[in-house]
């Protein structure tokens, strides 16, 4: 395996596991203030379609982004509602999320172009092109003809699109508000002890909306970036998992943001190895692909058996806060 080919796996390593840091990042804002978002997976997929169905009928992809974070943040609020203002059951809500948004992509989509529940292929003009930073070789031939530096600058680092780099720059982000703000040590005191919060004279419903209304707009970017620049347009359950895979990702990361990012890039190497090599030869043993593409998954079960060591949740999570008088 050239040096090359090394790249080429670590820049799939990159696309696959964008949308997973945008959704483990969600997951670990509204955990980290007490609320269990099993609707993850929900918001990704109601944010791919309507960012796809959008992008198409305007042309303009920027407004299909908007639309698939409006629609993300409307399951948000849905899920906010149920657990923090009716107190009810956080994974039966989040469950819930899950459904009504796989029926209802479908359902609007058949409705709206009457393509098998699909939306039409999108255009150059209604998708996010790849970003070209200057000096970067983009033809494979001149690549391959750069040497060490010059292949990582080009393969790896250029030509992503702009969500790659907007999902990286949301983990330095993110850490700085959880750890160095006012509002990130009154979120993360929210989801171990609310009512030390709450006898402070802060509000523990606004901030635990305010932590459910950010991780609806990262999900709204994760599903849009799967429609909009990962693919070509909505196809049904065009999530496949992958809000399963990051939530297993958020306990791998024990809810912090850079192990969430180390994480994530685990399980998008392992799915772009998956990808690419869809047999592999070991002696005279044959890796069959159905393994291959089942990494991910693998994987997920080794990180929910505990098998990479105890994880400890916010001791606040999943519970709802009932003010005492």
């Amino acid at each position: 395996m050239d040096f090359l080919t090394i790249l080429q796996i670590l820049d799939s390593t990159v696309r696959l596991a964008t949308p997973l840091l945008l959704a483990c990042l969600a997951g670990l804002w509204s955990e980290r203030a007490g609320i269990f978002d099993i609707g993850l997976e929900g918001k990704m997929l109601i944010a791919a379609f309507f960012a796809a169905a959008i992008s198409y009928t305007s042309g303009l992809v920027w407004v299909g982004l908007l639309a698939g974070i409006a629609a993300s943040m409307v399951l948000a609020l849905l899920h906010g509602l149920a657990s923090i203002t009716f107190r009810g059951n956080q994974l039966i809500s989040g469950v819930a999320i899950n459904f009504l948004a796989a029926g209802l992509a479908v359902v609007i989509a058949q409705t709206w172009f009457a393509q098998g529940g699909r939306t039409p292929q999108l255009s150059s003009d209604a998708r996010f092109a790849n970003i070209e930073f200057p000096g970067a070789a983009t033809r494979i031939r001149d690549i391959a003809q750069q040497g060490p530096l010059g292949q990582t600058y080009s393969e790896l680092i250029s030509g992503h699109s702009i969500l790659v780099y907007l999902a990286l720059a949301c983990v330095p982000l993110t850490w700085w508000l959880l750890y160095r703000t006012r509002f990130g040590l009154r979120l993360r005191a929210v989801g171990e002890n609310p009512a030390a919060v709450d006898t402070a004279g802060i509000s523990v419903v606004g901030l635990r909306f305010a932590a459910v209304m950010i991780a609806g707009v990262l999900c709204g970017i994760a599903g849009a970036y799967l429609s909009t620049a990962l693919s070509s347009g909505f196809v049904k359950d065009m999530s496949a998992g992958r809000g399963f895979i990051a939530l297993a990702a958020l306990i791998f990361a024990k809810w912090r943001p850079w192990y969430a990012l180390s994480a994530c890039l685990l399980f998008g190497f392992f799915d772009a190895v998956g990808n690419r090599y869809q047999n592999i030869q070991l002696g005279e043993f044959i890796v069959p692909v159905q393994f291959m593409q089942a990494l991910p998954y693998i994987l997920v079960v080794i990180v929910l058996a505990g098998l990479v060591g105890k994880a400890i949740p916010p001791r606040a999570g999943g519970e709802p806060y009932v003010k005492e008088r």
